[in-house]
């Protein structure tokens, strides 16, 4: 058997019928496509939206986005962490006690501020200056992976 010899299984292929002869055929005029509206037509874009506004003209005038995979973190001065006794050791739990912040998840320290005592800083991140700071104050940082 070869190529040449290969035919599509019998009922399997129809003949194309030819549409829009006249208006004297059985298909003629309309060709099957009733009166007007979207079907009677071409073919329709896929992204129209059935004549409302286009998300992609509504998005100028939306307001607000929120990325989920974004990192967001509770924000800490160096200098609100004077209120704290000399020497003591500070975690989330005991910014959050002490009402610095509000939210739950994680916490970053950033060097606005002077500290004038020597802590030891547990939080999720901090800034260069946070961190030049703590030290200078004769303090440690550590930093928690959670």
């Amino acid at each position: 058997m070869k190529l040449h010899h290969l035919k599509p299984a019998p009922g399997s292929r129809s003949t194309k019928i030819r549409v829009g002869r006249g208006e004297g055929g059985r298909r003629g005029k309309t060709a099957g496509r009733g009166t007007k509206g979207s079907h009677a037509r071409g073919t329709i874009p896929a992204w129209f939206e059935g004549g409302q506004t286009p998300i992609y003209r509504q998005m100028p005038k939306r307001r607000g986005f929120v990325n989920p995979n974004k990192e967001y973190f509770a924000l800490v001065n160096v200098g609100r962490l004077n209120e704290f006794r000399k020497g003591s050791t500070v975690g989330p739990d005991e910014l959050r006690a002490a009402g610095l912040t509000k939210k739950r998840g994680r916490i970053k320290v950033l060097g606005e501020g002077e500290l004038k005592k020597a802590l030891t800083v547990r939080a999720h991140a901090f800034s260069v200056g946070a961190v030049e700071q703590i030290q200078a104050a004769g303090g440690t940082v550590e930093v928690i992976d959670e």
